[in-house]
């Protein structure tokens, strides 16, 4: 922005005068759903058939997955990945948010696998996210609108020739994926590019993305199934068929598939389903604690870094406080954490990953290096070791979790888990007991076929389903995933975090947010283009200035809304 925006209007003014490349309103995956109008007040009304509506969304997937699976695209994308390992190189997958977490998962799906079974193969699968391994636990702000951080970060990972580098991004237009993908080319990487809107209309509304569809030598996987569920909420279908399709591609790469995967993802979707009052019974413990200003506590072992995916992504999206460092007594409580209960937290972060964090330890010159902008290179963000490090995810006792408020810890165990480390005398399931007696509810949940004993626990939550054993545990991750956004979006849709099915509370960190921000504000008002940016920006400083005194404060996009309505 220029020195002389400085005023919110100005700001808003230049925003739309500047950033054209950031209007992405007529891409799909940023509209609302013609299924869900009325989500939130369903949600509100009739939770079961709220629920319902939401899982209906990931119906558009299997008919999309088909023409995928069927496909030319992941035919090669299959080839290139498989070749890679054939030559003794390395498969890199990039994102940014909600793909970045993707990837690091597909990273740890790999070493859990060869850890034990193909040492040899363990450091052949890498990932890339913006802001590196720290931005599991806090997006990193405006990391995701620069091609050139794109390009440094998978610079530094040695990326080479023969290489193939898999850059994954909901949209198909965010500038760090895109600036991975044409670094991957240079450097004579095999390069794939995976997306979820129609190419057609990217190439027509978003030129980065042009250059890149149009380039004859990146493949290009398209993974269209329409709008999400709540509009512009690509953490869920966009990133439930990026797993499926990439994680299938790649456990391929290991050995044969044993089953169908279109066909195993249909029975998933019918046994959750058929879980409906599991689900709700899931909704129905965190919507009361978290109306009396109480926390949930999540214990896991395998499934820590997918219950990491879901919690962090419902900041941004929902406007909560986000996860803090130990130390820091001042900032709100989260309302939901993550432990491991057995592990120390170094021990517990290399559990996470698979292997040690990669963070990154860029200064002042490294940002200006990179031509960031000047808040940039003035105060580089704390992304290091240590940093990540201040976030006690592992057996360390956390009294801010319980003391004073109400409280849950809720084990959650996928698949055979519960017959190992959720068996009775285990371990990991006497060090969750010891942990959390200080709590006011204990619960595990349960997904797969399988559920705990209920000794030890206020109540036990099955939700049944059929997971079919697979080299990267493909099944275990989609059921948690789908269980987690489905409860994670309920919730906060009783809680008033969605309107109709917009999600009015996002915070607006970057410029593809604050575009989505000012359409929220002219779907929900009925203003202009312009006249909603200013007024965004105009709450956006008013939010601002109230956090600098220490208050709470509420989404600039829902305050704006509220203003407009009078």
């Amino acid at each position: 922005m220029p020195e002389n925006a400085t005023t919110p209007r100005d700001l808003a003014l230049a925003f739309c005068r500047q950033e054209a490349a950031f209007r992405l309103g007529k891409l799909p995956t940023e509209a609302p759903h013609p299924g869900t109008t009325h989500l939130a007040e369903l949600l509100q009304r009739d939770l079961p058939t709220g629920i319902a509506l939401l899982q209906a969304v990931d119906r558009d997937i299997p008919a999309a997955a088909a023409r995928v699976f069927a496909g030319e695209e992941y035919a090669r994308l299959c080839t290139m990945l498989r070749d890679a390992l054939a030559a003794g190189r390395r498969i890199t997958f990039t994102g940014c948010g909600a793909t970045g977490r993707l990837s690091i998962l597909l990273e740890a799906a790999w070493r859990a696998y060869t850890r034990e079974r193909r040492p040899d193969l363990a450091d052949r699968v890498f990932s890339v996210m913006a802001g590196g391994d720290f931005a599991l636990v806090r997006s990193v702000e405006g990391f995701e609108d620069f091609p050139g951080f794109g390009r440094h970060q998978l610079t530094q990972t040695g990326v080479s020739a023969g290489d193939a580098v898999v850059s994954i991004t909901e949209g198909g237009e965010t500038p760090f994926v895109i600036g991975t993908a044409w670094q991957a080319l240079e450097a004579g990487a095999q390069t794939a590019f995976v997306f979820n809107n129609p190419a057609e209309v990217l190439a027509a509304e978003v030129q980065r993305s042009r250059e890149v569809i149009e380039e004859p030598g990146i493949t290009k996987l398209m993974l269209f199934s329409g709008p999400m569920a709540v509009a512009g909420s690509t953490r869920m279908q966009a990133t439930t068929f990026e797993l499926l399709a990439v994680g299938a591609a790649l456990g391929a790469a290991l050995e044969p598939p044993r089953e169908d995967p279109l066909q195993t993802f249909i029975d998933l979707l019918d046994e959750l389903e058929d879980a409906l009052a599991a689900l709700t019974a899931m909704v129905e413990l965190e919507e009361p604690l978290y109306r009396r200003l109480g926390l949930v506590t999540y214990f896991a072992h395998d499934a820590l870094l997918d219950i990491f995916t879901d919690t962090t992504e419902r900041s941004p999206t929902f406007m909560l406080p986000g996860f803090r460092r130990h130390d820091d007594l001042v900032s709100p409580r989260p309302w939901a954490f993550v432990k491991h209960p057995l592990l120390p937290t170094p021990a517990a972060w290399q559990r996470v990953l698979g292997r040690p964090p990669r963070c990154l330890a860029w200064t002042a010159g490294d940002y200006a290096h990179l031509d960031a902008p000047e808040a940039l290179r003035r105060h580089p963000p704390r992304l290091g070791l240590a940093d990540l490090l201040q976030f006690r995810i592992g057996c360390e006792p956390d009294p801010t979790r319980f003391v004073g408020v109400p409280s849950a810890a809720v084990l959650l165990l996928v698949g055979d888990e519960v017959l190992t480390v959720g068996a009775r005398r285990s371990p990991f399931r006497q060090a969750f007991g010891e942990l959390a007696r200080s709590y006011g509810t204990r619960v595990a949940v349960c997904v797969g076929p399988e559920a705990v004993h209920g000794d030890g626990f206020d109540r036990v939550i099955h939700v049944p389903c059929h997971l079919p054993p697979s080299p990267l545990r493909l099944w275990e991750h989609l059921a948690a995933k789908l269980v987690l956004n489905t409860v994670s979006t309920a919730t906060m849709g009783r809680l008033g975090r969605l309107m109709h099915n917009w999600m009015v509370h996002v915070n607006p960190t970057n410029k593809k947010l604050i575009d989505r921000g000012t359409r929220l504000i002219m779907g929900l008002t009925g203003l202009q283009y312009e006249p909603a940016c200013v007024a965004l920006h105009r709450a956006m400083a008013e939010v601002e200035s109230r956090a600098a005194r220490g208050e709470d404060v509420p989404s600039p996009v829902w305050l704006a809304v509220e203003r407009e309505r009078g």
